[in-house]
């Protein structure tokens, strides 16, 4: 399984995390378009703190703070170049971020700090750079928050700053003062990281490092380096699992359409997959089991949508289950279609050393399918039988894990 660990032992900023992803090989020219969607076009540069090479990302954005529809707005202008995988990421981001700002500060119009343009720039430039690493979890370590004092809008606060604590407090992420003074961890840092993490604080076990990248933060101290540590990993061992949550709920009094948007809400919120299936219920009347699998950390919250949207007055949880998870890669397979040829991605399923599944990735498929005007159906079919016909290119001598 492939694996991204962030190693923040010296403290983890937004455009830490997206400088420190680019420099581990996330795609620079969706990154790029992506920021320049939302503010304008970043510089990037190569800079060097305390002798560690690393990435600099300037968002050149202005301190004007925006309202969380604003955000929004700002965000769904930006679909035209950004995927919504990436936009509903950034959208959850921005809500812990709201969520933090209003337990600390009550109701509020505007965001503070987090609200400006740099932190929305930081943000969709990390969520696209990670989507583009197609990494199959991501692992976080102790996360240093610093001490001391900072100066913001609400005055002189105690570090770390109450938005961050508010926003790691139950993430599940592990904390640590650290050995630098000041704010090591900014609000944004700490809402990236808790939105990215899916493998729980633990460390991911064995690996294989794959890439390395870092990301470099605005102070330059001589003695310690300010960066944040990315790596791109390969893990060990057999078959690896996770723990999840399973919730579920029967309805009788609910459309298909209402039914269809609110699965897609629930994915949209961190649900990690959402379902229904027609039952018949008691009384013989047709319904239908919506069943979410949820992460530990959201399944409370995740409950409460469903009850939002579905209008039911109880959902079933059943913690802790064990979710085994294949091995998975992503690779490119020549397909042809009516004449036309292109290098398509799929991803390959593997189980004991050898590829087992193949799957095309959907969104590649249907924007071929659109630009030649074919059913997504045949697209993704021929990609299908692409990667069969080129199973032997695909295999490699070892297992994923061992590469």
């Amino acid at each position: 399984m492939r694996v991204l660990v962030f190693d923040p032992f010296h403290g983890a900023a937004g455009d830490m995390i997206t400088a420190a992803l680019l420099d581990c090989g996330a795609d620079r020219e969706r990154v790029v378009a992506a920021m320049q969607a939302v503010v304008t076009e970043p510089t990037i540069e190569t800079v060097n703190r305390a002798g560690i090479r690393a990435t600099r990302v300037h968002t050149h954005a202005t301190p004007e703070h925006r309202s969380l529809s604003d955000v929004y707005k700002r965000l769904d202008d930006a679909s035209p170049v950004v995927p919504p995988e990436v936009l509903a990421m950034a959208r959850r981001v921005f809500s812990r971020l709201n969520a933090a700002e209003e337990e600390v500060h009550g109701s509020h119009v505007h965001f503070h700090e987090v609200g400006a343009d740099d932190a929305i720039a930081d943000v969709i430039g990390a969520c696209t750079a990670l989507f583009t690493l197609r990494v199959d979890g991501v692992a976080v370590l102790p996360l240093a928050l610093g001490s001391g004092t900072v100066t913001g809008s609400h005055g002189t606060i105690p570090l770390p700053a109450p938005a961050t604590v508010a926003i790691l407090k139950g993430s599940g992420l592990v904390a640590i003062k650290g050995n630098d003074e000041g704010e090591l961890c900014t609000p944004t840092g700490a809402a990236l990281l808790a939105e990215f993490s899916s493998l729980g604080p633990a460390d991911p076990g064995g690996y294989t490092i794959r890439a390395v990248g870092y990301g470099a933060g605005s102070r330059d101290t001589p003695h310690s380096p300010n960066v944040l540590r990315a790596m791109v990993v390969d893990t060990t061992g057999a078959l690896p699992q996770d723990t999840v949550d399973l919730l579920e709920t029967n309805v009788d009094d609910v459309s298909g359409e209402v039914i269809g948007e609110a699965l897609a809400r629930f994915m949209a919120a961190g649900a990690r997959d959402a379902s229904a299936t027609p039952i018949i219920m008691k009384k013989g009347r047709p319904g239908y089991l919506v069943t979410v699998i949820a992460l530990p950390e959201t399944s409370a919250a995740l409950a409460r949508l469903m009850a939002r949207e579905l209008g039911t007055l109880g959902i079933r949880c059943i913690p802790a289950i064990h979710r085994f998870i294949a091995e998975r890669t992503t690779a490119e397979v020549d397909v042809e279609i009516q004449g036309y040829r292109k290098h398509m991605p799929v991803k390959c399923g593997w189980m004991d050393g050898h590829i087992y599944t193949y799957k095309a990735e959907f969104d590649a498929a249907r924007n071929w399918a659109a630009e030649l005007d074919l059913p997504v159906r045949d697209m993704l079919l021929a990609a299908q039988k692409a990667a069969e016909k080129q199973a032997d290119k695909l295999q490699p001598r070892e297992r994923p894990g061992d590469r």
